[in-house]
C-alpha cells in the first residue's frame, strides 16, 4: 500500500512559492479506536476486540491526562506525544503575560526509535492520486502524427 499524493497549486500571492505545484497526502477517513482495536485483533491476536477497545480506550485517555499535565508520552518505536504552546514575544519577563502571550495549545507527535524519519522514507512508499495523475496527464505534450 502506497500513501497517495495529491498536487495542488500555491495560490497564495504573498509566498515565495506562488503558483509552484506542490504534493501534498491525501489521507483516508480517520481510524476509530474501534477499527483499530478490529484491526488488531484481525492480526491474529489472542485478544477480543472489546478487550482491545478497552484498554485503547484507557490508554487515550491516561494520554490525554498525562500530555495535559506536561508529561511526554513515549510510544516506544511510533512517536513522543506531547503537548507545546504557540506564544507571542514580550518585551520582558515580567512583560510576559500566560492570558496574552500564550495564543495556542498543541499537540505534537515526534517520531521515535525504529520509526525515524530515514526509515519512513525507507519504508514509505508513495504514488499519485487518480486527480494527480488526470491533472499530469492533461500537461503532457500530444505526440505528433
Amino acid at each position: 500500500m502506497a500513501l497517495k499524493i495529491n498536487l495542488y497549486r500555491n495560490n497564495n500571492t504573498a509566498s515565495r512559492g506562488y503558483s509552484k505545484i506542490y504534493g501534498r497526502v491525501e489521507n483516508d477517513q480517520p481510524m476509530s479506536l474501534e477499527d483499530l482495536a478490529q484491526h488488531m485483533h484481525d492480526h491474529n491476536s489472542p485478544y477480543e476486540t472489546g478487550l482491545i477497545l478497552g484498554i485503547l480506550t484507557n490508554m487515550v485517555k491516561c494520554i490525554r491526562e498525562l500530555t495535559l499535565e506536561g508529561k511526554p508520552v513515549k510510544l516506544d518505536n511510533l512517536a513522543i506525544i506531547k503537548c507545546q504552546v504557540e506564544t507571542t514575544g514580550a518585551n520582558s519577563y515580567l512583560a510576559f503575560d500566560i492570558s496574552k502571550n500564550v495564543k495556542n495549545i498543541r499537540l505534537s507527535a515526534i517520531s521515535t526509535g525504529s520509526f525515524t524519519r530515514s526509515e519512513l522514507n525507507k519504508a514509505g512508499k508513495v504514488d499519485y492520486t487518480s486527480l494527480a495523475q488526470s491533472l499530469r496527464d492533461a500537461e503532457r505534450p500530444t505526440p505528433e502524427p
